[in-house]
Formats: structure tokens, sequence, C-alpha cells
């Protein structure tokens, strides 16, 4: 499946957004959560698909957020959440664009929440599990399979994540009320995971991280000069 992105649509997203706050009023809240998915193995999925992924799930997430923005600070008031993914946290296989593109939406949320606090601006990374929505139906762009070497891993995760489609532990009518208790919080968090696979999954990712890092400490440390002072 194709998905158009018409190249001038980021020239007509700060126009658009300035038109609606000058008819409706200001944008109290922002949700990041247009996106889809690309499946295919690294090595199969073409660079030009690669590059529609990150046009649309970061550089139109980005282009958005920026038209709202400058009215968010002058208000000194404004919450902006991204909705990532647990793909954002951790990684599966066949799903490198897709992983890259929330990976890369997860620091930007990071960086920026660290730019707007003392503006009176909250972010917050909302990162779901398998809900029941289309991501995994006619919403996923399935890289053609070609490479017979990849097939014995790949196939199997392709062909279960179709069979689950529709059927998904998450519900997105639970996911909706959980961002509005984000939205309303007196102090919102940065980051939610939402759905019990997501936590799981996650935590066990971070685990192996940590493990890995710990078990190559010395390593890692070695690559310092002896007589350099410590950056705060």
């Amino acid at each position: 499946m194709n998905f158009p992105y018409p190249r001038s649509l980021p020239d007509a997203i700060a126009p658009t957004v300035a038109a609606i706050e000058d008819q409706l009023g200001a944008v109290d809240v922002l949700v990041n959560n247009a996106g889809y998915g690309v499946e295919g193995t690294f090595e199969e999925t073409p660079l030009g698909t690669f590059r529609h992924q990150f046009d649309v799930n970061v550089f139109g997430v980005v282009a958005v957020t920026q038209a709202v923005l400058p009215r968010m600070r002058e208000r000194r008031a404004g919450h902006i959440l991204f909705v990532t993914s647990m793909g954002g946290l951790r990684a599966f296989p066949g799903l490198a664009a897709y992983h890259g593109s929330k990976f890369a939406v997860e620091g930007i949320a990071a960086t920026l929440a660290q730019e707007v606090a003392p503006l009176g601006i909250h972010v917050t990374s909302i990162e779901p599990g398998s809900f029941r929505t289309d991501w995994a139906g006619r919403s996923m762009h399935r890289v053609e399979s070609t490479i017979a070497d990849h097939d014995p891993l790949f196939a199997p995760i392709r062909e279960r994540r179709i069979d689950m489609s529709g059927r998904q532990l998450g519900d997105p009518a639970q996911a909706g009320r959980a961002l509005l208790a984000v939205v309303e919080a007196e102090k919102p968090p940065t980051h939610l995971i939402l759905g019990g696979d997501a936590l799981r999954l996650v935590a066990d990712a971070r685990s192996a991280f940590d493990a890995e890092t710990a078990a190559r400490s010395e390593l890692s440390s070695s690559t310092d000069y002896p007589d350099a002072e410590q950056i705060a």
C-alpha cells in the first residue's frame, strides 16, 4: 500500500493552525497521533520507504508541533503529547524503519520537554503496546519478502502480526481515558507506557540493557583521559 505525502503539506500546517486558533480559540493540548507502520527486514526495505516513514512519523510531527508551540509559549501554558510506541523504547525484528522513526520522536520529545518546562508547557511521550487499532491492518505498509535467508526469523513474526490484528490486548477507549488523566494531572509525567504487554516488554529490554552496560562498565570508562574533569 502506498501512502502519498504531498511535499507542500508542511507549508500548509502553520497557516492552518493559526486559522484554527483565530477562529476557535487556543490549542491547549496537542496530541501527535498521526503515523503508520512499515514492516520488513532492514535489508529488504528500500531507502525511499525509510524516508517516507520519517516524513510522516517524524517530520510531520515536528512541523505540527513547531506550528503550535509559539502561541503556547506566548501563553506560558499548554500540553504536547507525542504518541510514540513501546517500539520507541525497544526494538523487534522486521520494523527497522518504524522503530527508527519512533526512537527519533522519543529523542525529540525528551529534548523539547526540557526546553519548554520553564515556560509552563508540559510534554509527555505516550508509549502504547499492542492495541486494537488498524496499525497492523490496512495502515501497515508491508515490504515484499525477497531474501530467503530472512524467512526463518521474519516469516513467523509477520504471520503472527497479521493473525493478531484486531485481537490485540489493548483497548483504545481505555487508552483515551488514560490520555485524559495525563492531561488533567497537576504534574503530568514525561512518559506513560500503555498496556500490560508494553510494561513487560520494555522492562525486559531495559533490564537486558542495564545488565550489558554493567558488564562492560570498566571498558566503557577506559576511554576517558585520566586527568580529565568529570562533566556534570
